[in-house]
Formats: structure tokens, C-alpha cells, sequence
């Protein structure tokens, strides 16, 4: 029997005391359930465990991991999406080992990321399942690493096991970097680190004070994923029930009707599976399907739009899916994830800005219906963190409404990057002047603060500068897809390349992928490079130096699922596009 309503929980210092504690008061309740879907027509096969269960098969699997390695030895996870990845995860930390969420060989785009964080991290063990065991085998044989199936450890393992004694200020785990902007890096997430941070997020979305299903299907190596599927719930003893991503491209109904499914139901996507959702959810899949009961749908995309939550409550306001329960956020792997949201149960803040102004640094009104006008949604709030406005040249603090860089400082901020002493001194140790403590997190990443508000307006190494004047990529990609209906939504990159000899400033470039219902043979291509390019000399004063048209799934992203700018970027330099479509 489940009780909805859980005991609240004491303080704990690491997640594992946190399973074993649910483990001794709620045994029978469900901790996990993964729904799986082996066929396309499948409406779901619930795998699940309880509590009890849980802790056995983390007590066995930590067991076995000591036999294999010592303490503070790194744990590569190379699991399908599933409760074997959770296991581990947690079975990692229980033996006061590192883990390393990562993903099995195969994943599209991402073989050799693969390859450099498990260079970089070096493991002494990798744990994976049965089913891709031979496959994880063969990629791990040139490391030498052994490989350990976490379903092939019996329950016996667990017998006469004693868990080593806790350290909170050790590292829980290496959370690298989705690698948008840079080459991944592995941020030092410690036992205290998570714990705040799921506790941050809990309060963030209200669910500190009311329980709530924990929905998802972003991938467990994802910071949020992991967080909000894994972290969230063993702290507040919910049940988490998760779905493989793939599940959910090949059929986003799926999601919705897992939301339906469970009462106060809290998820998270980013800017495109919203739009996805909008755009392929059928009439047919909508009947009979009931959203009211949804507590609150995350979206942390750089930026978040307001389009994208408009739509999407169109799409489903008939189903009784509350306008209130889009919350936009704002979080990034050096905080562990979570840095602020907007609450559940409030409207959408809108933000209608001039774009010249904004590309100045100042975040000025502007008519929502002006074109040149850029719309953003506000991130609201932190919860026991700081943050900051911040000049990024001078560290100087930045007045309300002044575009600066985005620093924070809490409980949740990471130790560090892995072997990277002169990077972690850079992002993790900045100080403002006449301010203290120090010790403040460069995020890299661009904001304002307005009407109490953080708004985020892009990366700072992102911008694109040609005049002497700034331009936001994120900014230019929306005005080149709205351009023409061929243009894929959210798989195109708008960079900067060096100008010719004598020039000033950058060439802009955009590589865009063209929507999969359409062949490039079908295509008037110059056509459509013209609507963008008048687009984008309309709307921003600029033009565009090249026009790439590429096939849908050529423009390279993370393994978060972002667009990579800075590998599309050179890539176009290195010249792989040559043989594509350019205008």
C-alpha cells in the first residue's frame, strides 16, 4: 500500500542514509518505477521498487563495488535509462566512491565525449546492466577497466555489509559539463552539495511542504535529470516514475499521459519538447487525457520563451493543464543544477526588452509587438542561494536592470572541476570587490534582475560582436526559424567566424537543419536562404555571411540535447559542410 502522504524526513548528510531511512519507516512504498516501452505500439511495462527493495539491491551492489575498488574511486555508470542506473548511482555513493553518470556506447554523437570523460575521470570499476553488458565490454577492453552488470549482483551480497561512515564535504560525484561551449569538464559534486540543492528545489516547486510524483524522462546523466528523478525524491521519500527519452521522441503522449497518471505531478523539459508535445500530441491521443492535476512542469532552457509555454498550454488547456504551472528556471552542473525558478501557481513573467539596449547591456521595455523587440520569460527566485549581477571585466555588482554576468554562492555550488586547479580558481573563487565572503560562481552565463525577477540572456562566450555591437545567437536562431516553415525548429546554430582581413568585428554564419517532412529535392533552397537572410537584416541590422542548409540530425548536440554552437561552429571553420546546401 502507498501512503500519499509521506513522513518528513530528518536531516540527513548524504542521499544513501536518506534510502536507508524510507527503507526502515515506509518499506512497502514505492521509492522508483521505470516504464518501460519495448514495442512502438506499447502503452508502458511498469518496473518498480519499493523502499526496502531499493536499499537491499544498494547494499548489495556498494558491497560488491568495495571488492572491486577503494573509497574515492571513481564509478563510471554506463546503464540504460532504468532502476539499475539509479542503483548504481546511489550504490556508488553508499560505498563512499565517486560517481560518474554517463551513458552506454552507442548514443548517437556521442562516442567520443564517451571516450574523453572516461579518460579523464579514470575508473576503477564501471557498473552497467545484462543487456548492453557485451557491448560496454568491448568499449571499456582497450582502458582495462572491469565491468560489473548490477542486475547480475544477488541479493546476498548485501549480507553482513557495514556502509562506511559517512563524509558529507566528500565527493558524491563528477557531473561533466554538457560541453555547449566548451570541451566537457567534471564538476566535483559533494554528498552535501546534492542534498542542499534537492532540498533547494524542493521548496523552489512547494513540494517541501506537499507531496508530489516526480515525472520524468530527461536522462539521469543530465544534471536535472538526475537531480529531479533521483536526488529530489530520495530526500522527500516521493516516488519518482521515469521513462527512457527515446520513449518519449518516438511518442511525447507518453509523457502527458504518465503526468495524468500521478497526482501533483512535478517534470521538466526544455524549450522543444514543449513545442514537440504542441505540435505531434493528436487529437485522439488527448481524449480521456486530464492535465489539472499537474503541479509543475520545469522548463530551464537558455533562454526560456514565452511562446513556447503559450503554445503549450493551448495545445492542452483543455485537457485542465493550469497556465500557472509552467515554471521557468534557471540552473547549470557547477550548482549542482538548481539556482532559480519561477513558483508553481503564479502567472508567467513576461519580459518584452529592446533589443538594442539589451545588446548594449541595459534591459529597457519595449512594446511586445514590436519586432525588435526580444521576449523573455523571468527564472523568479533563488532559495537558499545568492546571486548576483555582476560585471564580468571589472567584478563590480550591477544595479537592477543592467546586463551582467550571473554569479551565485550557496550550499549546492560544487568544489570544483575535476583535475583542473587553474579553471576551478577562475570559476569557482571569483570575489567582488568591497564584497564578502568570496568565493562567488562565474556561471558564464549573461542576466538581469527585474521586478525582483533573474532573467537570463544568453552565454557570455556565445555572443556574437560585429560593429562593435553584441548579438545574442539564441536571438538570431528564433528569427532565422520563424523565417521560413522549412527550417527546423531548435536544430540550428548562429555563430561568429573571423572576418575577413581589414574587417571589423566577426562574420555571422547560421548551419540550419531542414524539417524532417521535407527533402532537400523538394526544396527552392535559395528561396528559403533569402527569407532568412532578410529575416535576420530586418529584425537584427545584420548580415548574415552564410547560410547553411543541412540534413535533420547533421547540426552536432550535446548530450543534454542542446545545440553544440561551439562544434557546429568548428566544424563549419574545419569545413565539413562544404558538400551541403549554402547560401
Amino acid at each position: 500500500m502507498d501512503s500519499r502522504r509521506p513522513p518528513l524526513a530528518p536531516a540527513y548528510r548524504t542521499l544513501p542514509e536518506y534510502v536507508r531511512h524510507w527503507a526502515e519507516i515506509a518499506p512497502d512504498r514505492r521509492a522508483f518505477t521505470f516504464v518501460d516501452h519495448p514495442a512502438p505500439n506499447s502503452r508502458g511495462v511498469h518496473r518498480t521498487l519499493t523502499w526496502q527493495r531499493l536499499d537491499l539491491r544498494v547494499r548489495a551492489l556498494a558491497a560488491r563495488l568495495t571488492e572491486q575498488a577503494e573509497p574515492g574511486a571513481r564509478v563510471a555508470l554506463l546503464c540504460p535509462q532504468g532502476t539499475d542506473y539509479i542503483t548504481g548511482f546511489l550504490a556508488a555513493l553508499a560505498a563512499r566512491m565517486v560517481a560518474v553518470p554517463l551513458y552506454p556506447p552507442g548514443l548517437p554523437g556521442q562516442g567520443d565525449r564517451l571516450v574523453g570523460v572516461l579518460g579523464d575521470a579514470r575508473p576503477a570499476v564501471v557498473v552497467t546492466t545484462g543487456r548492453v553488458l557485451a557491448e560496454v565490454t568491448d568499449f571499456c577492453e582497450r582502458a582495462e577497466v572491469p565491468v560489473l552488470a548490477a542486475d547480475r549482483v544477488p541479493d546476498t551480497a548485501a549480507l553482513n555489509w557495514r556502509a562506511p561512515e559517512p563524509d558529507s564535504d566528500a565527493i558524491a560525484y563528477l557531473q561533466y559539463t554538457s560541453g555547449s561551449t566548451r570541451a566537457p569538464a567534471g564538476v566535483e559534486i559533494t554528498h552535501a552539495n546534492v542534498v542542499a540543492n534537492a532540498r533547494q528545489a524542493l521548496a523552489a516547486y512547494g513540494a517541501d511542504a506537499h507531496p508530489v510524483t516526480c515525472v520524468g524522462w530527461l536522462p539521469l546523466y543530465h544534471d536535472m535529470g538526475l537531480v529531479l528523478s533521483v536526488a529530489a525524491p530520495v530526500v522527500r521519500g516521493v516516488l519518482s516514475v521515469l521513462m527512457d527519452p527515446t520513449a518519449f521522441l518516438h511518442e511525447p503522449a507518453r509523457w502527458l499521459r504518465l503526468l495524468a497518471a500521478h497526482p501533483r505531478a512535478l517534470s521538466a523539459a526544455p524549450n522543444f519538447a514543449y513545442d514537440y508535445c504542441a505540435s505531434a500530441v493528436t487529437e485522439a491521443q488527448k481524449e480521456g487525457l486530464r492535465l489539472d492535476g499537474v503541479a509543475a512542469l520545469i522548463n530551464g532552457s537558455e533562454p526560456v520563451r514565452p511562446g513556447t509555454a503559450d503554445r503549450f498550454h493551448a495545445a492542452f488547456a483543455a485537457q485542465g493543464l493550469a497556465a500557472e504551472a509552467h515554471c521557468p528556471s534557471y540552473g547549470l552542473a557547477e550548482a549542482t543544477v538548481f539556482v532559480s525558478a519561477a513558483r508553481p501557481g503564479r502567472p508567467l513573467g513576461r519580459f518584452a526588452l529592446d533589443r538594442d539596449a539589451l545588446a548594449a547591456g541595459k534591459a529597457l521595455p519595449a512594446r511586445p509587438e514590436d519586432p525588435r523587440a526580444v521576449l523573455l520569460a523571468g527564472c523568479g527566485t533563488p532559495v537558499g542561494q545568492r546571486v548576483r549581477i555582476v560585471d564580468p571585466v571589472a567584478h563590480a555588482l550591477l544595479a537592477e536592470g543592467e546586463v551582467g554576468e550571473i554569479w551565485v554562492q550557496g550550499a549546492n555550488v560544487g568544489r570544483g572541476y575535476w583535475n583542473n586547479s587553474e579553471q576551478t580558481r577562475r570559476v569557482f573563487g571569483a570575489s567582488l570587490g568591497g564584497d564578502a565572503p568570496g568565493g562567488w560562481l562565474r556561471t558564464g552565463d549573461l542576466g538581469t534582475v527585474l521586478d525582483g525577477q533573474l532573467i537570463v540572456t544568453g552565454r557570455l562566450k556565445d555572443l556574437i560582436v560585429v560593429d562593435g555591437r553584441n548579438h545574442y545567437p539564441q536571438d538570431v536562431e528564433a528569427t532565422a526559424q520563424d523565417a521560413h516553415q522549412a527550417v527546423r525548429r531548435d536544430r540550428l546554430a548562429a555563430f561568429g567566424v573571423p572576418g575577413v582581413a581589414g574587417g571589423a568585428g566577426e562574420r555571422v554564419v547560421v548551419v540550419a537543419e531542414h524539417s524532417r517532412s521535407t527533402s532537400l529535392a523538394d526544396l527552392d533552397v535559395p528561396a528559403l536562404t533569402r527569407a532568412v537572410r532578410a529575416a535576420v537584416s530586418a529584425r537584427h541590422g545584420l548580415r548574415l555571411a552564410d547560410v547553411v542548409l543541412v540534413a535533420p540530425g547533421t547540426v552536432p548536440r550535446t548530450s543534454s540535447g542542446k545545440v553544440s554552437r561551439a562544434l557546429t561552429r568548428a566544424r563549419y571553420l574545419e569545413g565539413d559542410y562544404a558538400t551541403e546546401t549554402a547560401g
